[in-house]
């Protein structure tokens, strides 16, 4: 179980990583000149949503950092966590590579392949953790 529960430490300081980075995205962006074209119920939802994400990111990370062993597998709701957590970031990589905008991608290239390369990584570590291979 040891090698896993490494990996869901690093696993944790790139959700912390991807954390910090939803603090400067907005500035790199240009997030304040859109957000302010919005309606404001449009602008409002569209910032709870931030918020939330942010939320989700630092339980997904204090989840990682502190309960590696159970998201290992030594519990069956740790493995479900882990399952949920892994889902999650499966989900975000068709969403990068077939949703968001080519040209802000191309632009952004270095950046887009260091997401993808962290949700990847996110998706196997958890899903590894989900079907019990760090038993």
């Amino acid at each position: 179980m040891g090698v896993l529960i490494e990996l869901l430490w690093l696993a944790g300081i790139v959700q912390l990583l991807i954390l910090a980075a939803n603090f400067i995205l907005p500035g790199k962006l240009n997030c304040r000149a859109h957000v302010a074209r919005m309606a404001p119920m449009i602008r409002e939802i569209f910032i709870v949503h931030w918020a939330y994400i942010a939320v989700i990111l630092s339980v997904f990370s204090v989840l990682s950092l502190c309960f590696a062993p159970e998201l290992a597998g030594a519990s069956r709701l740790g493995r479900f966590l882990a399952g949920f957590i892994a889902v999650f970031w499966l989900m975000r990589v068709p969403i990068q590579l077939f949703f968001y905008d080519p040209e802000i991608r191309r632009q952004n290239r270095l950046g887009d392949v260091v997401f993808l390369l962290a949700f990847s990584y996110l998706g196997v570590v958890f899903s590894a953790a989900a079907l019990g291979f760090g038993r």
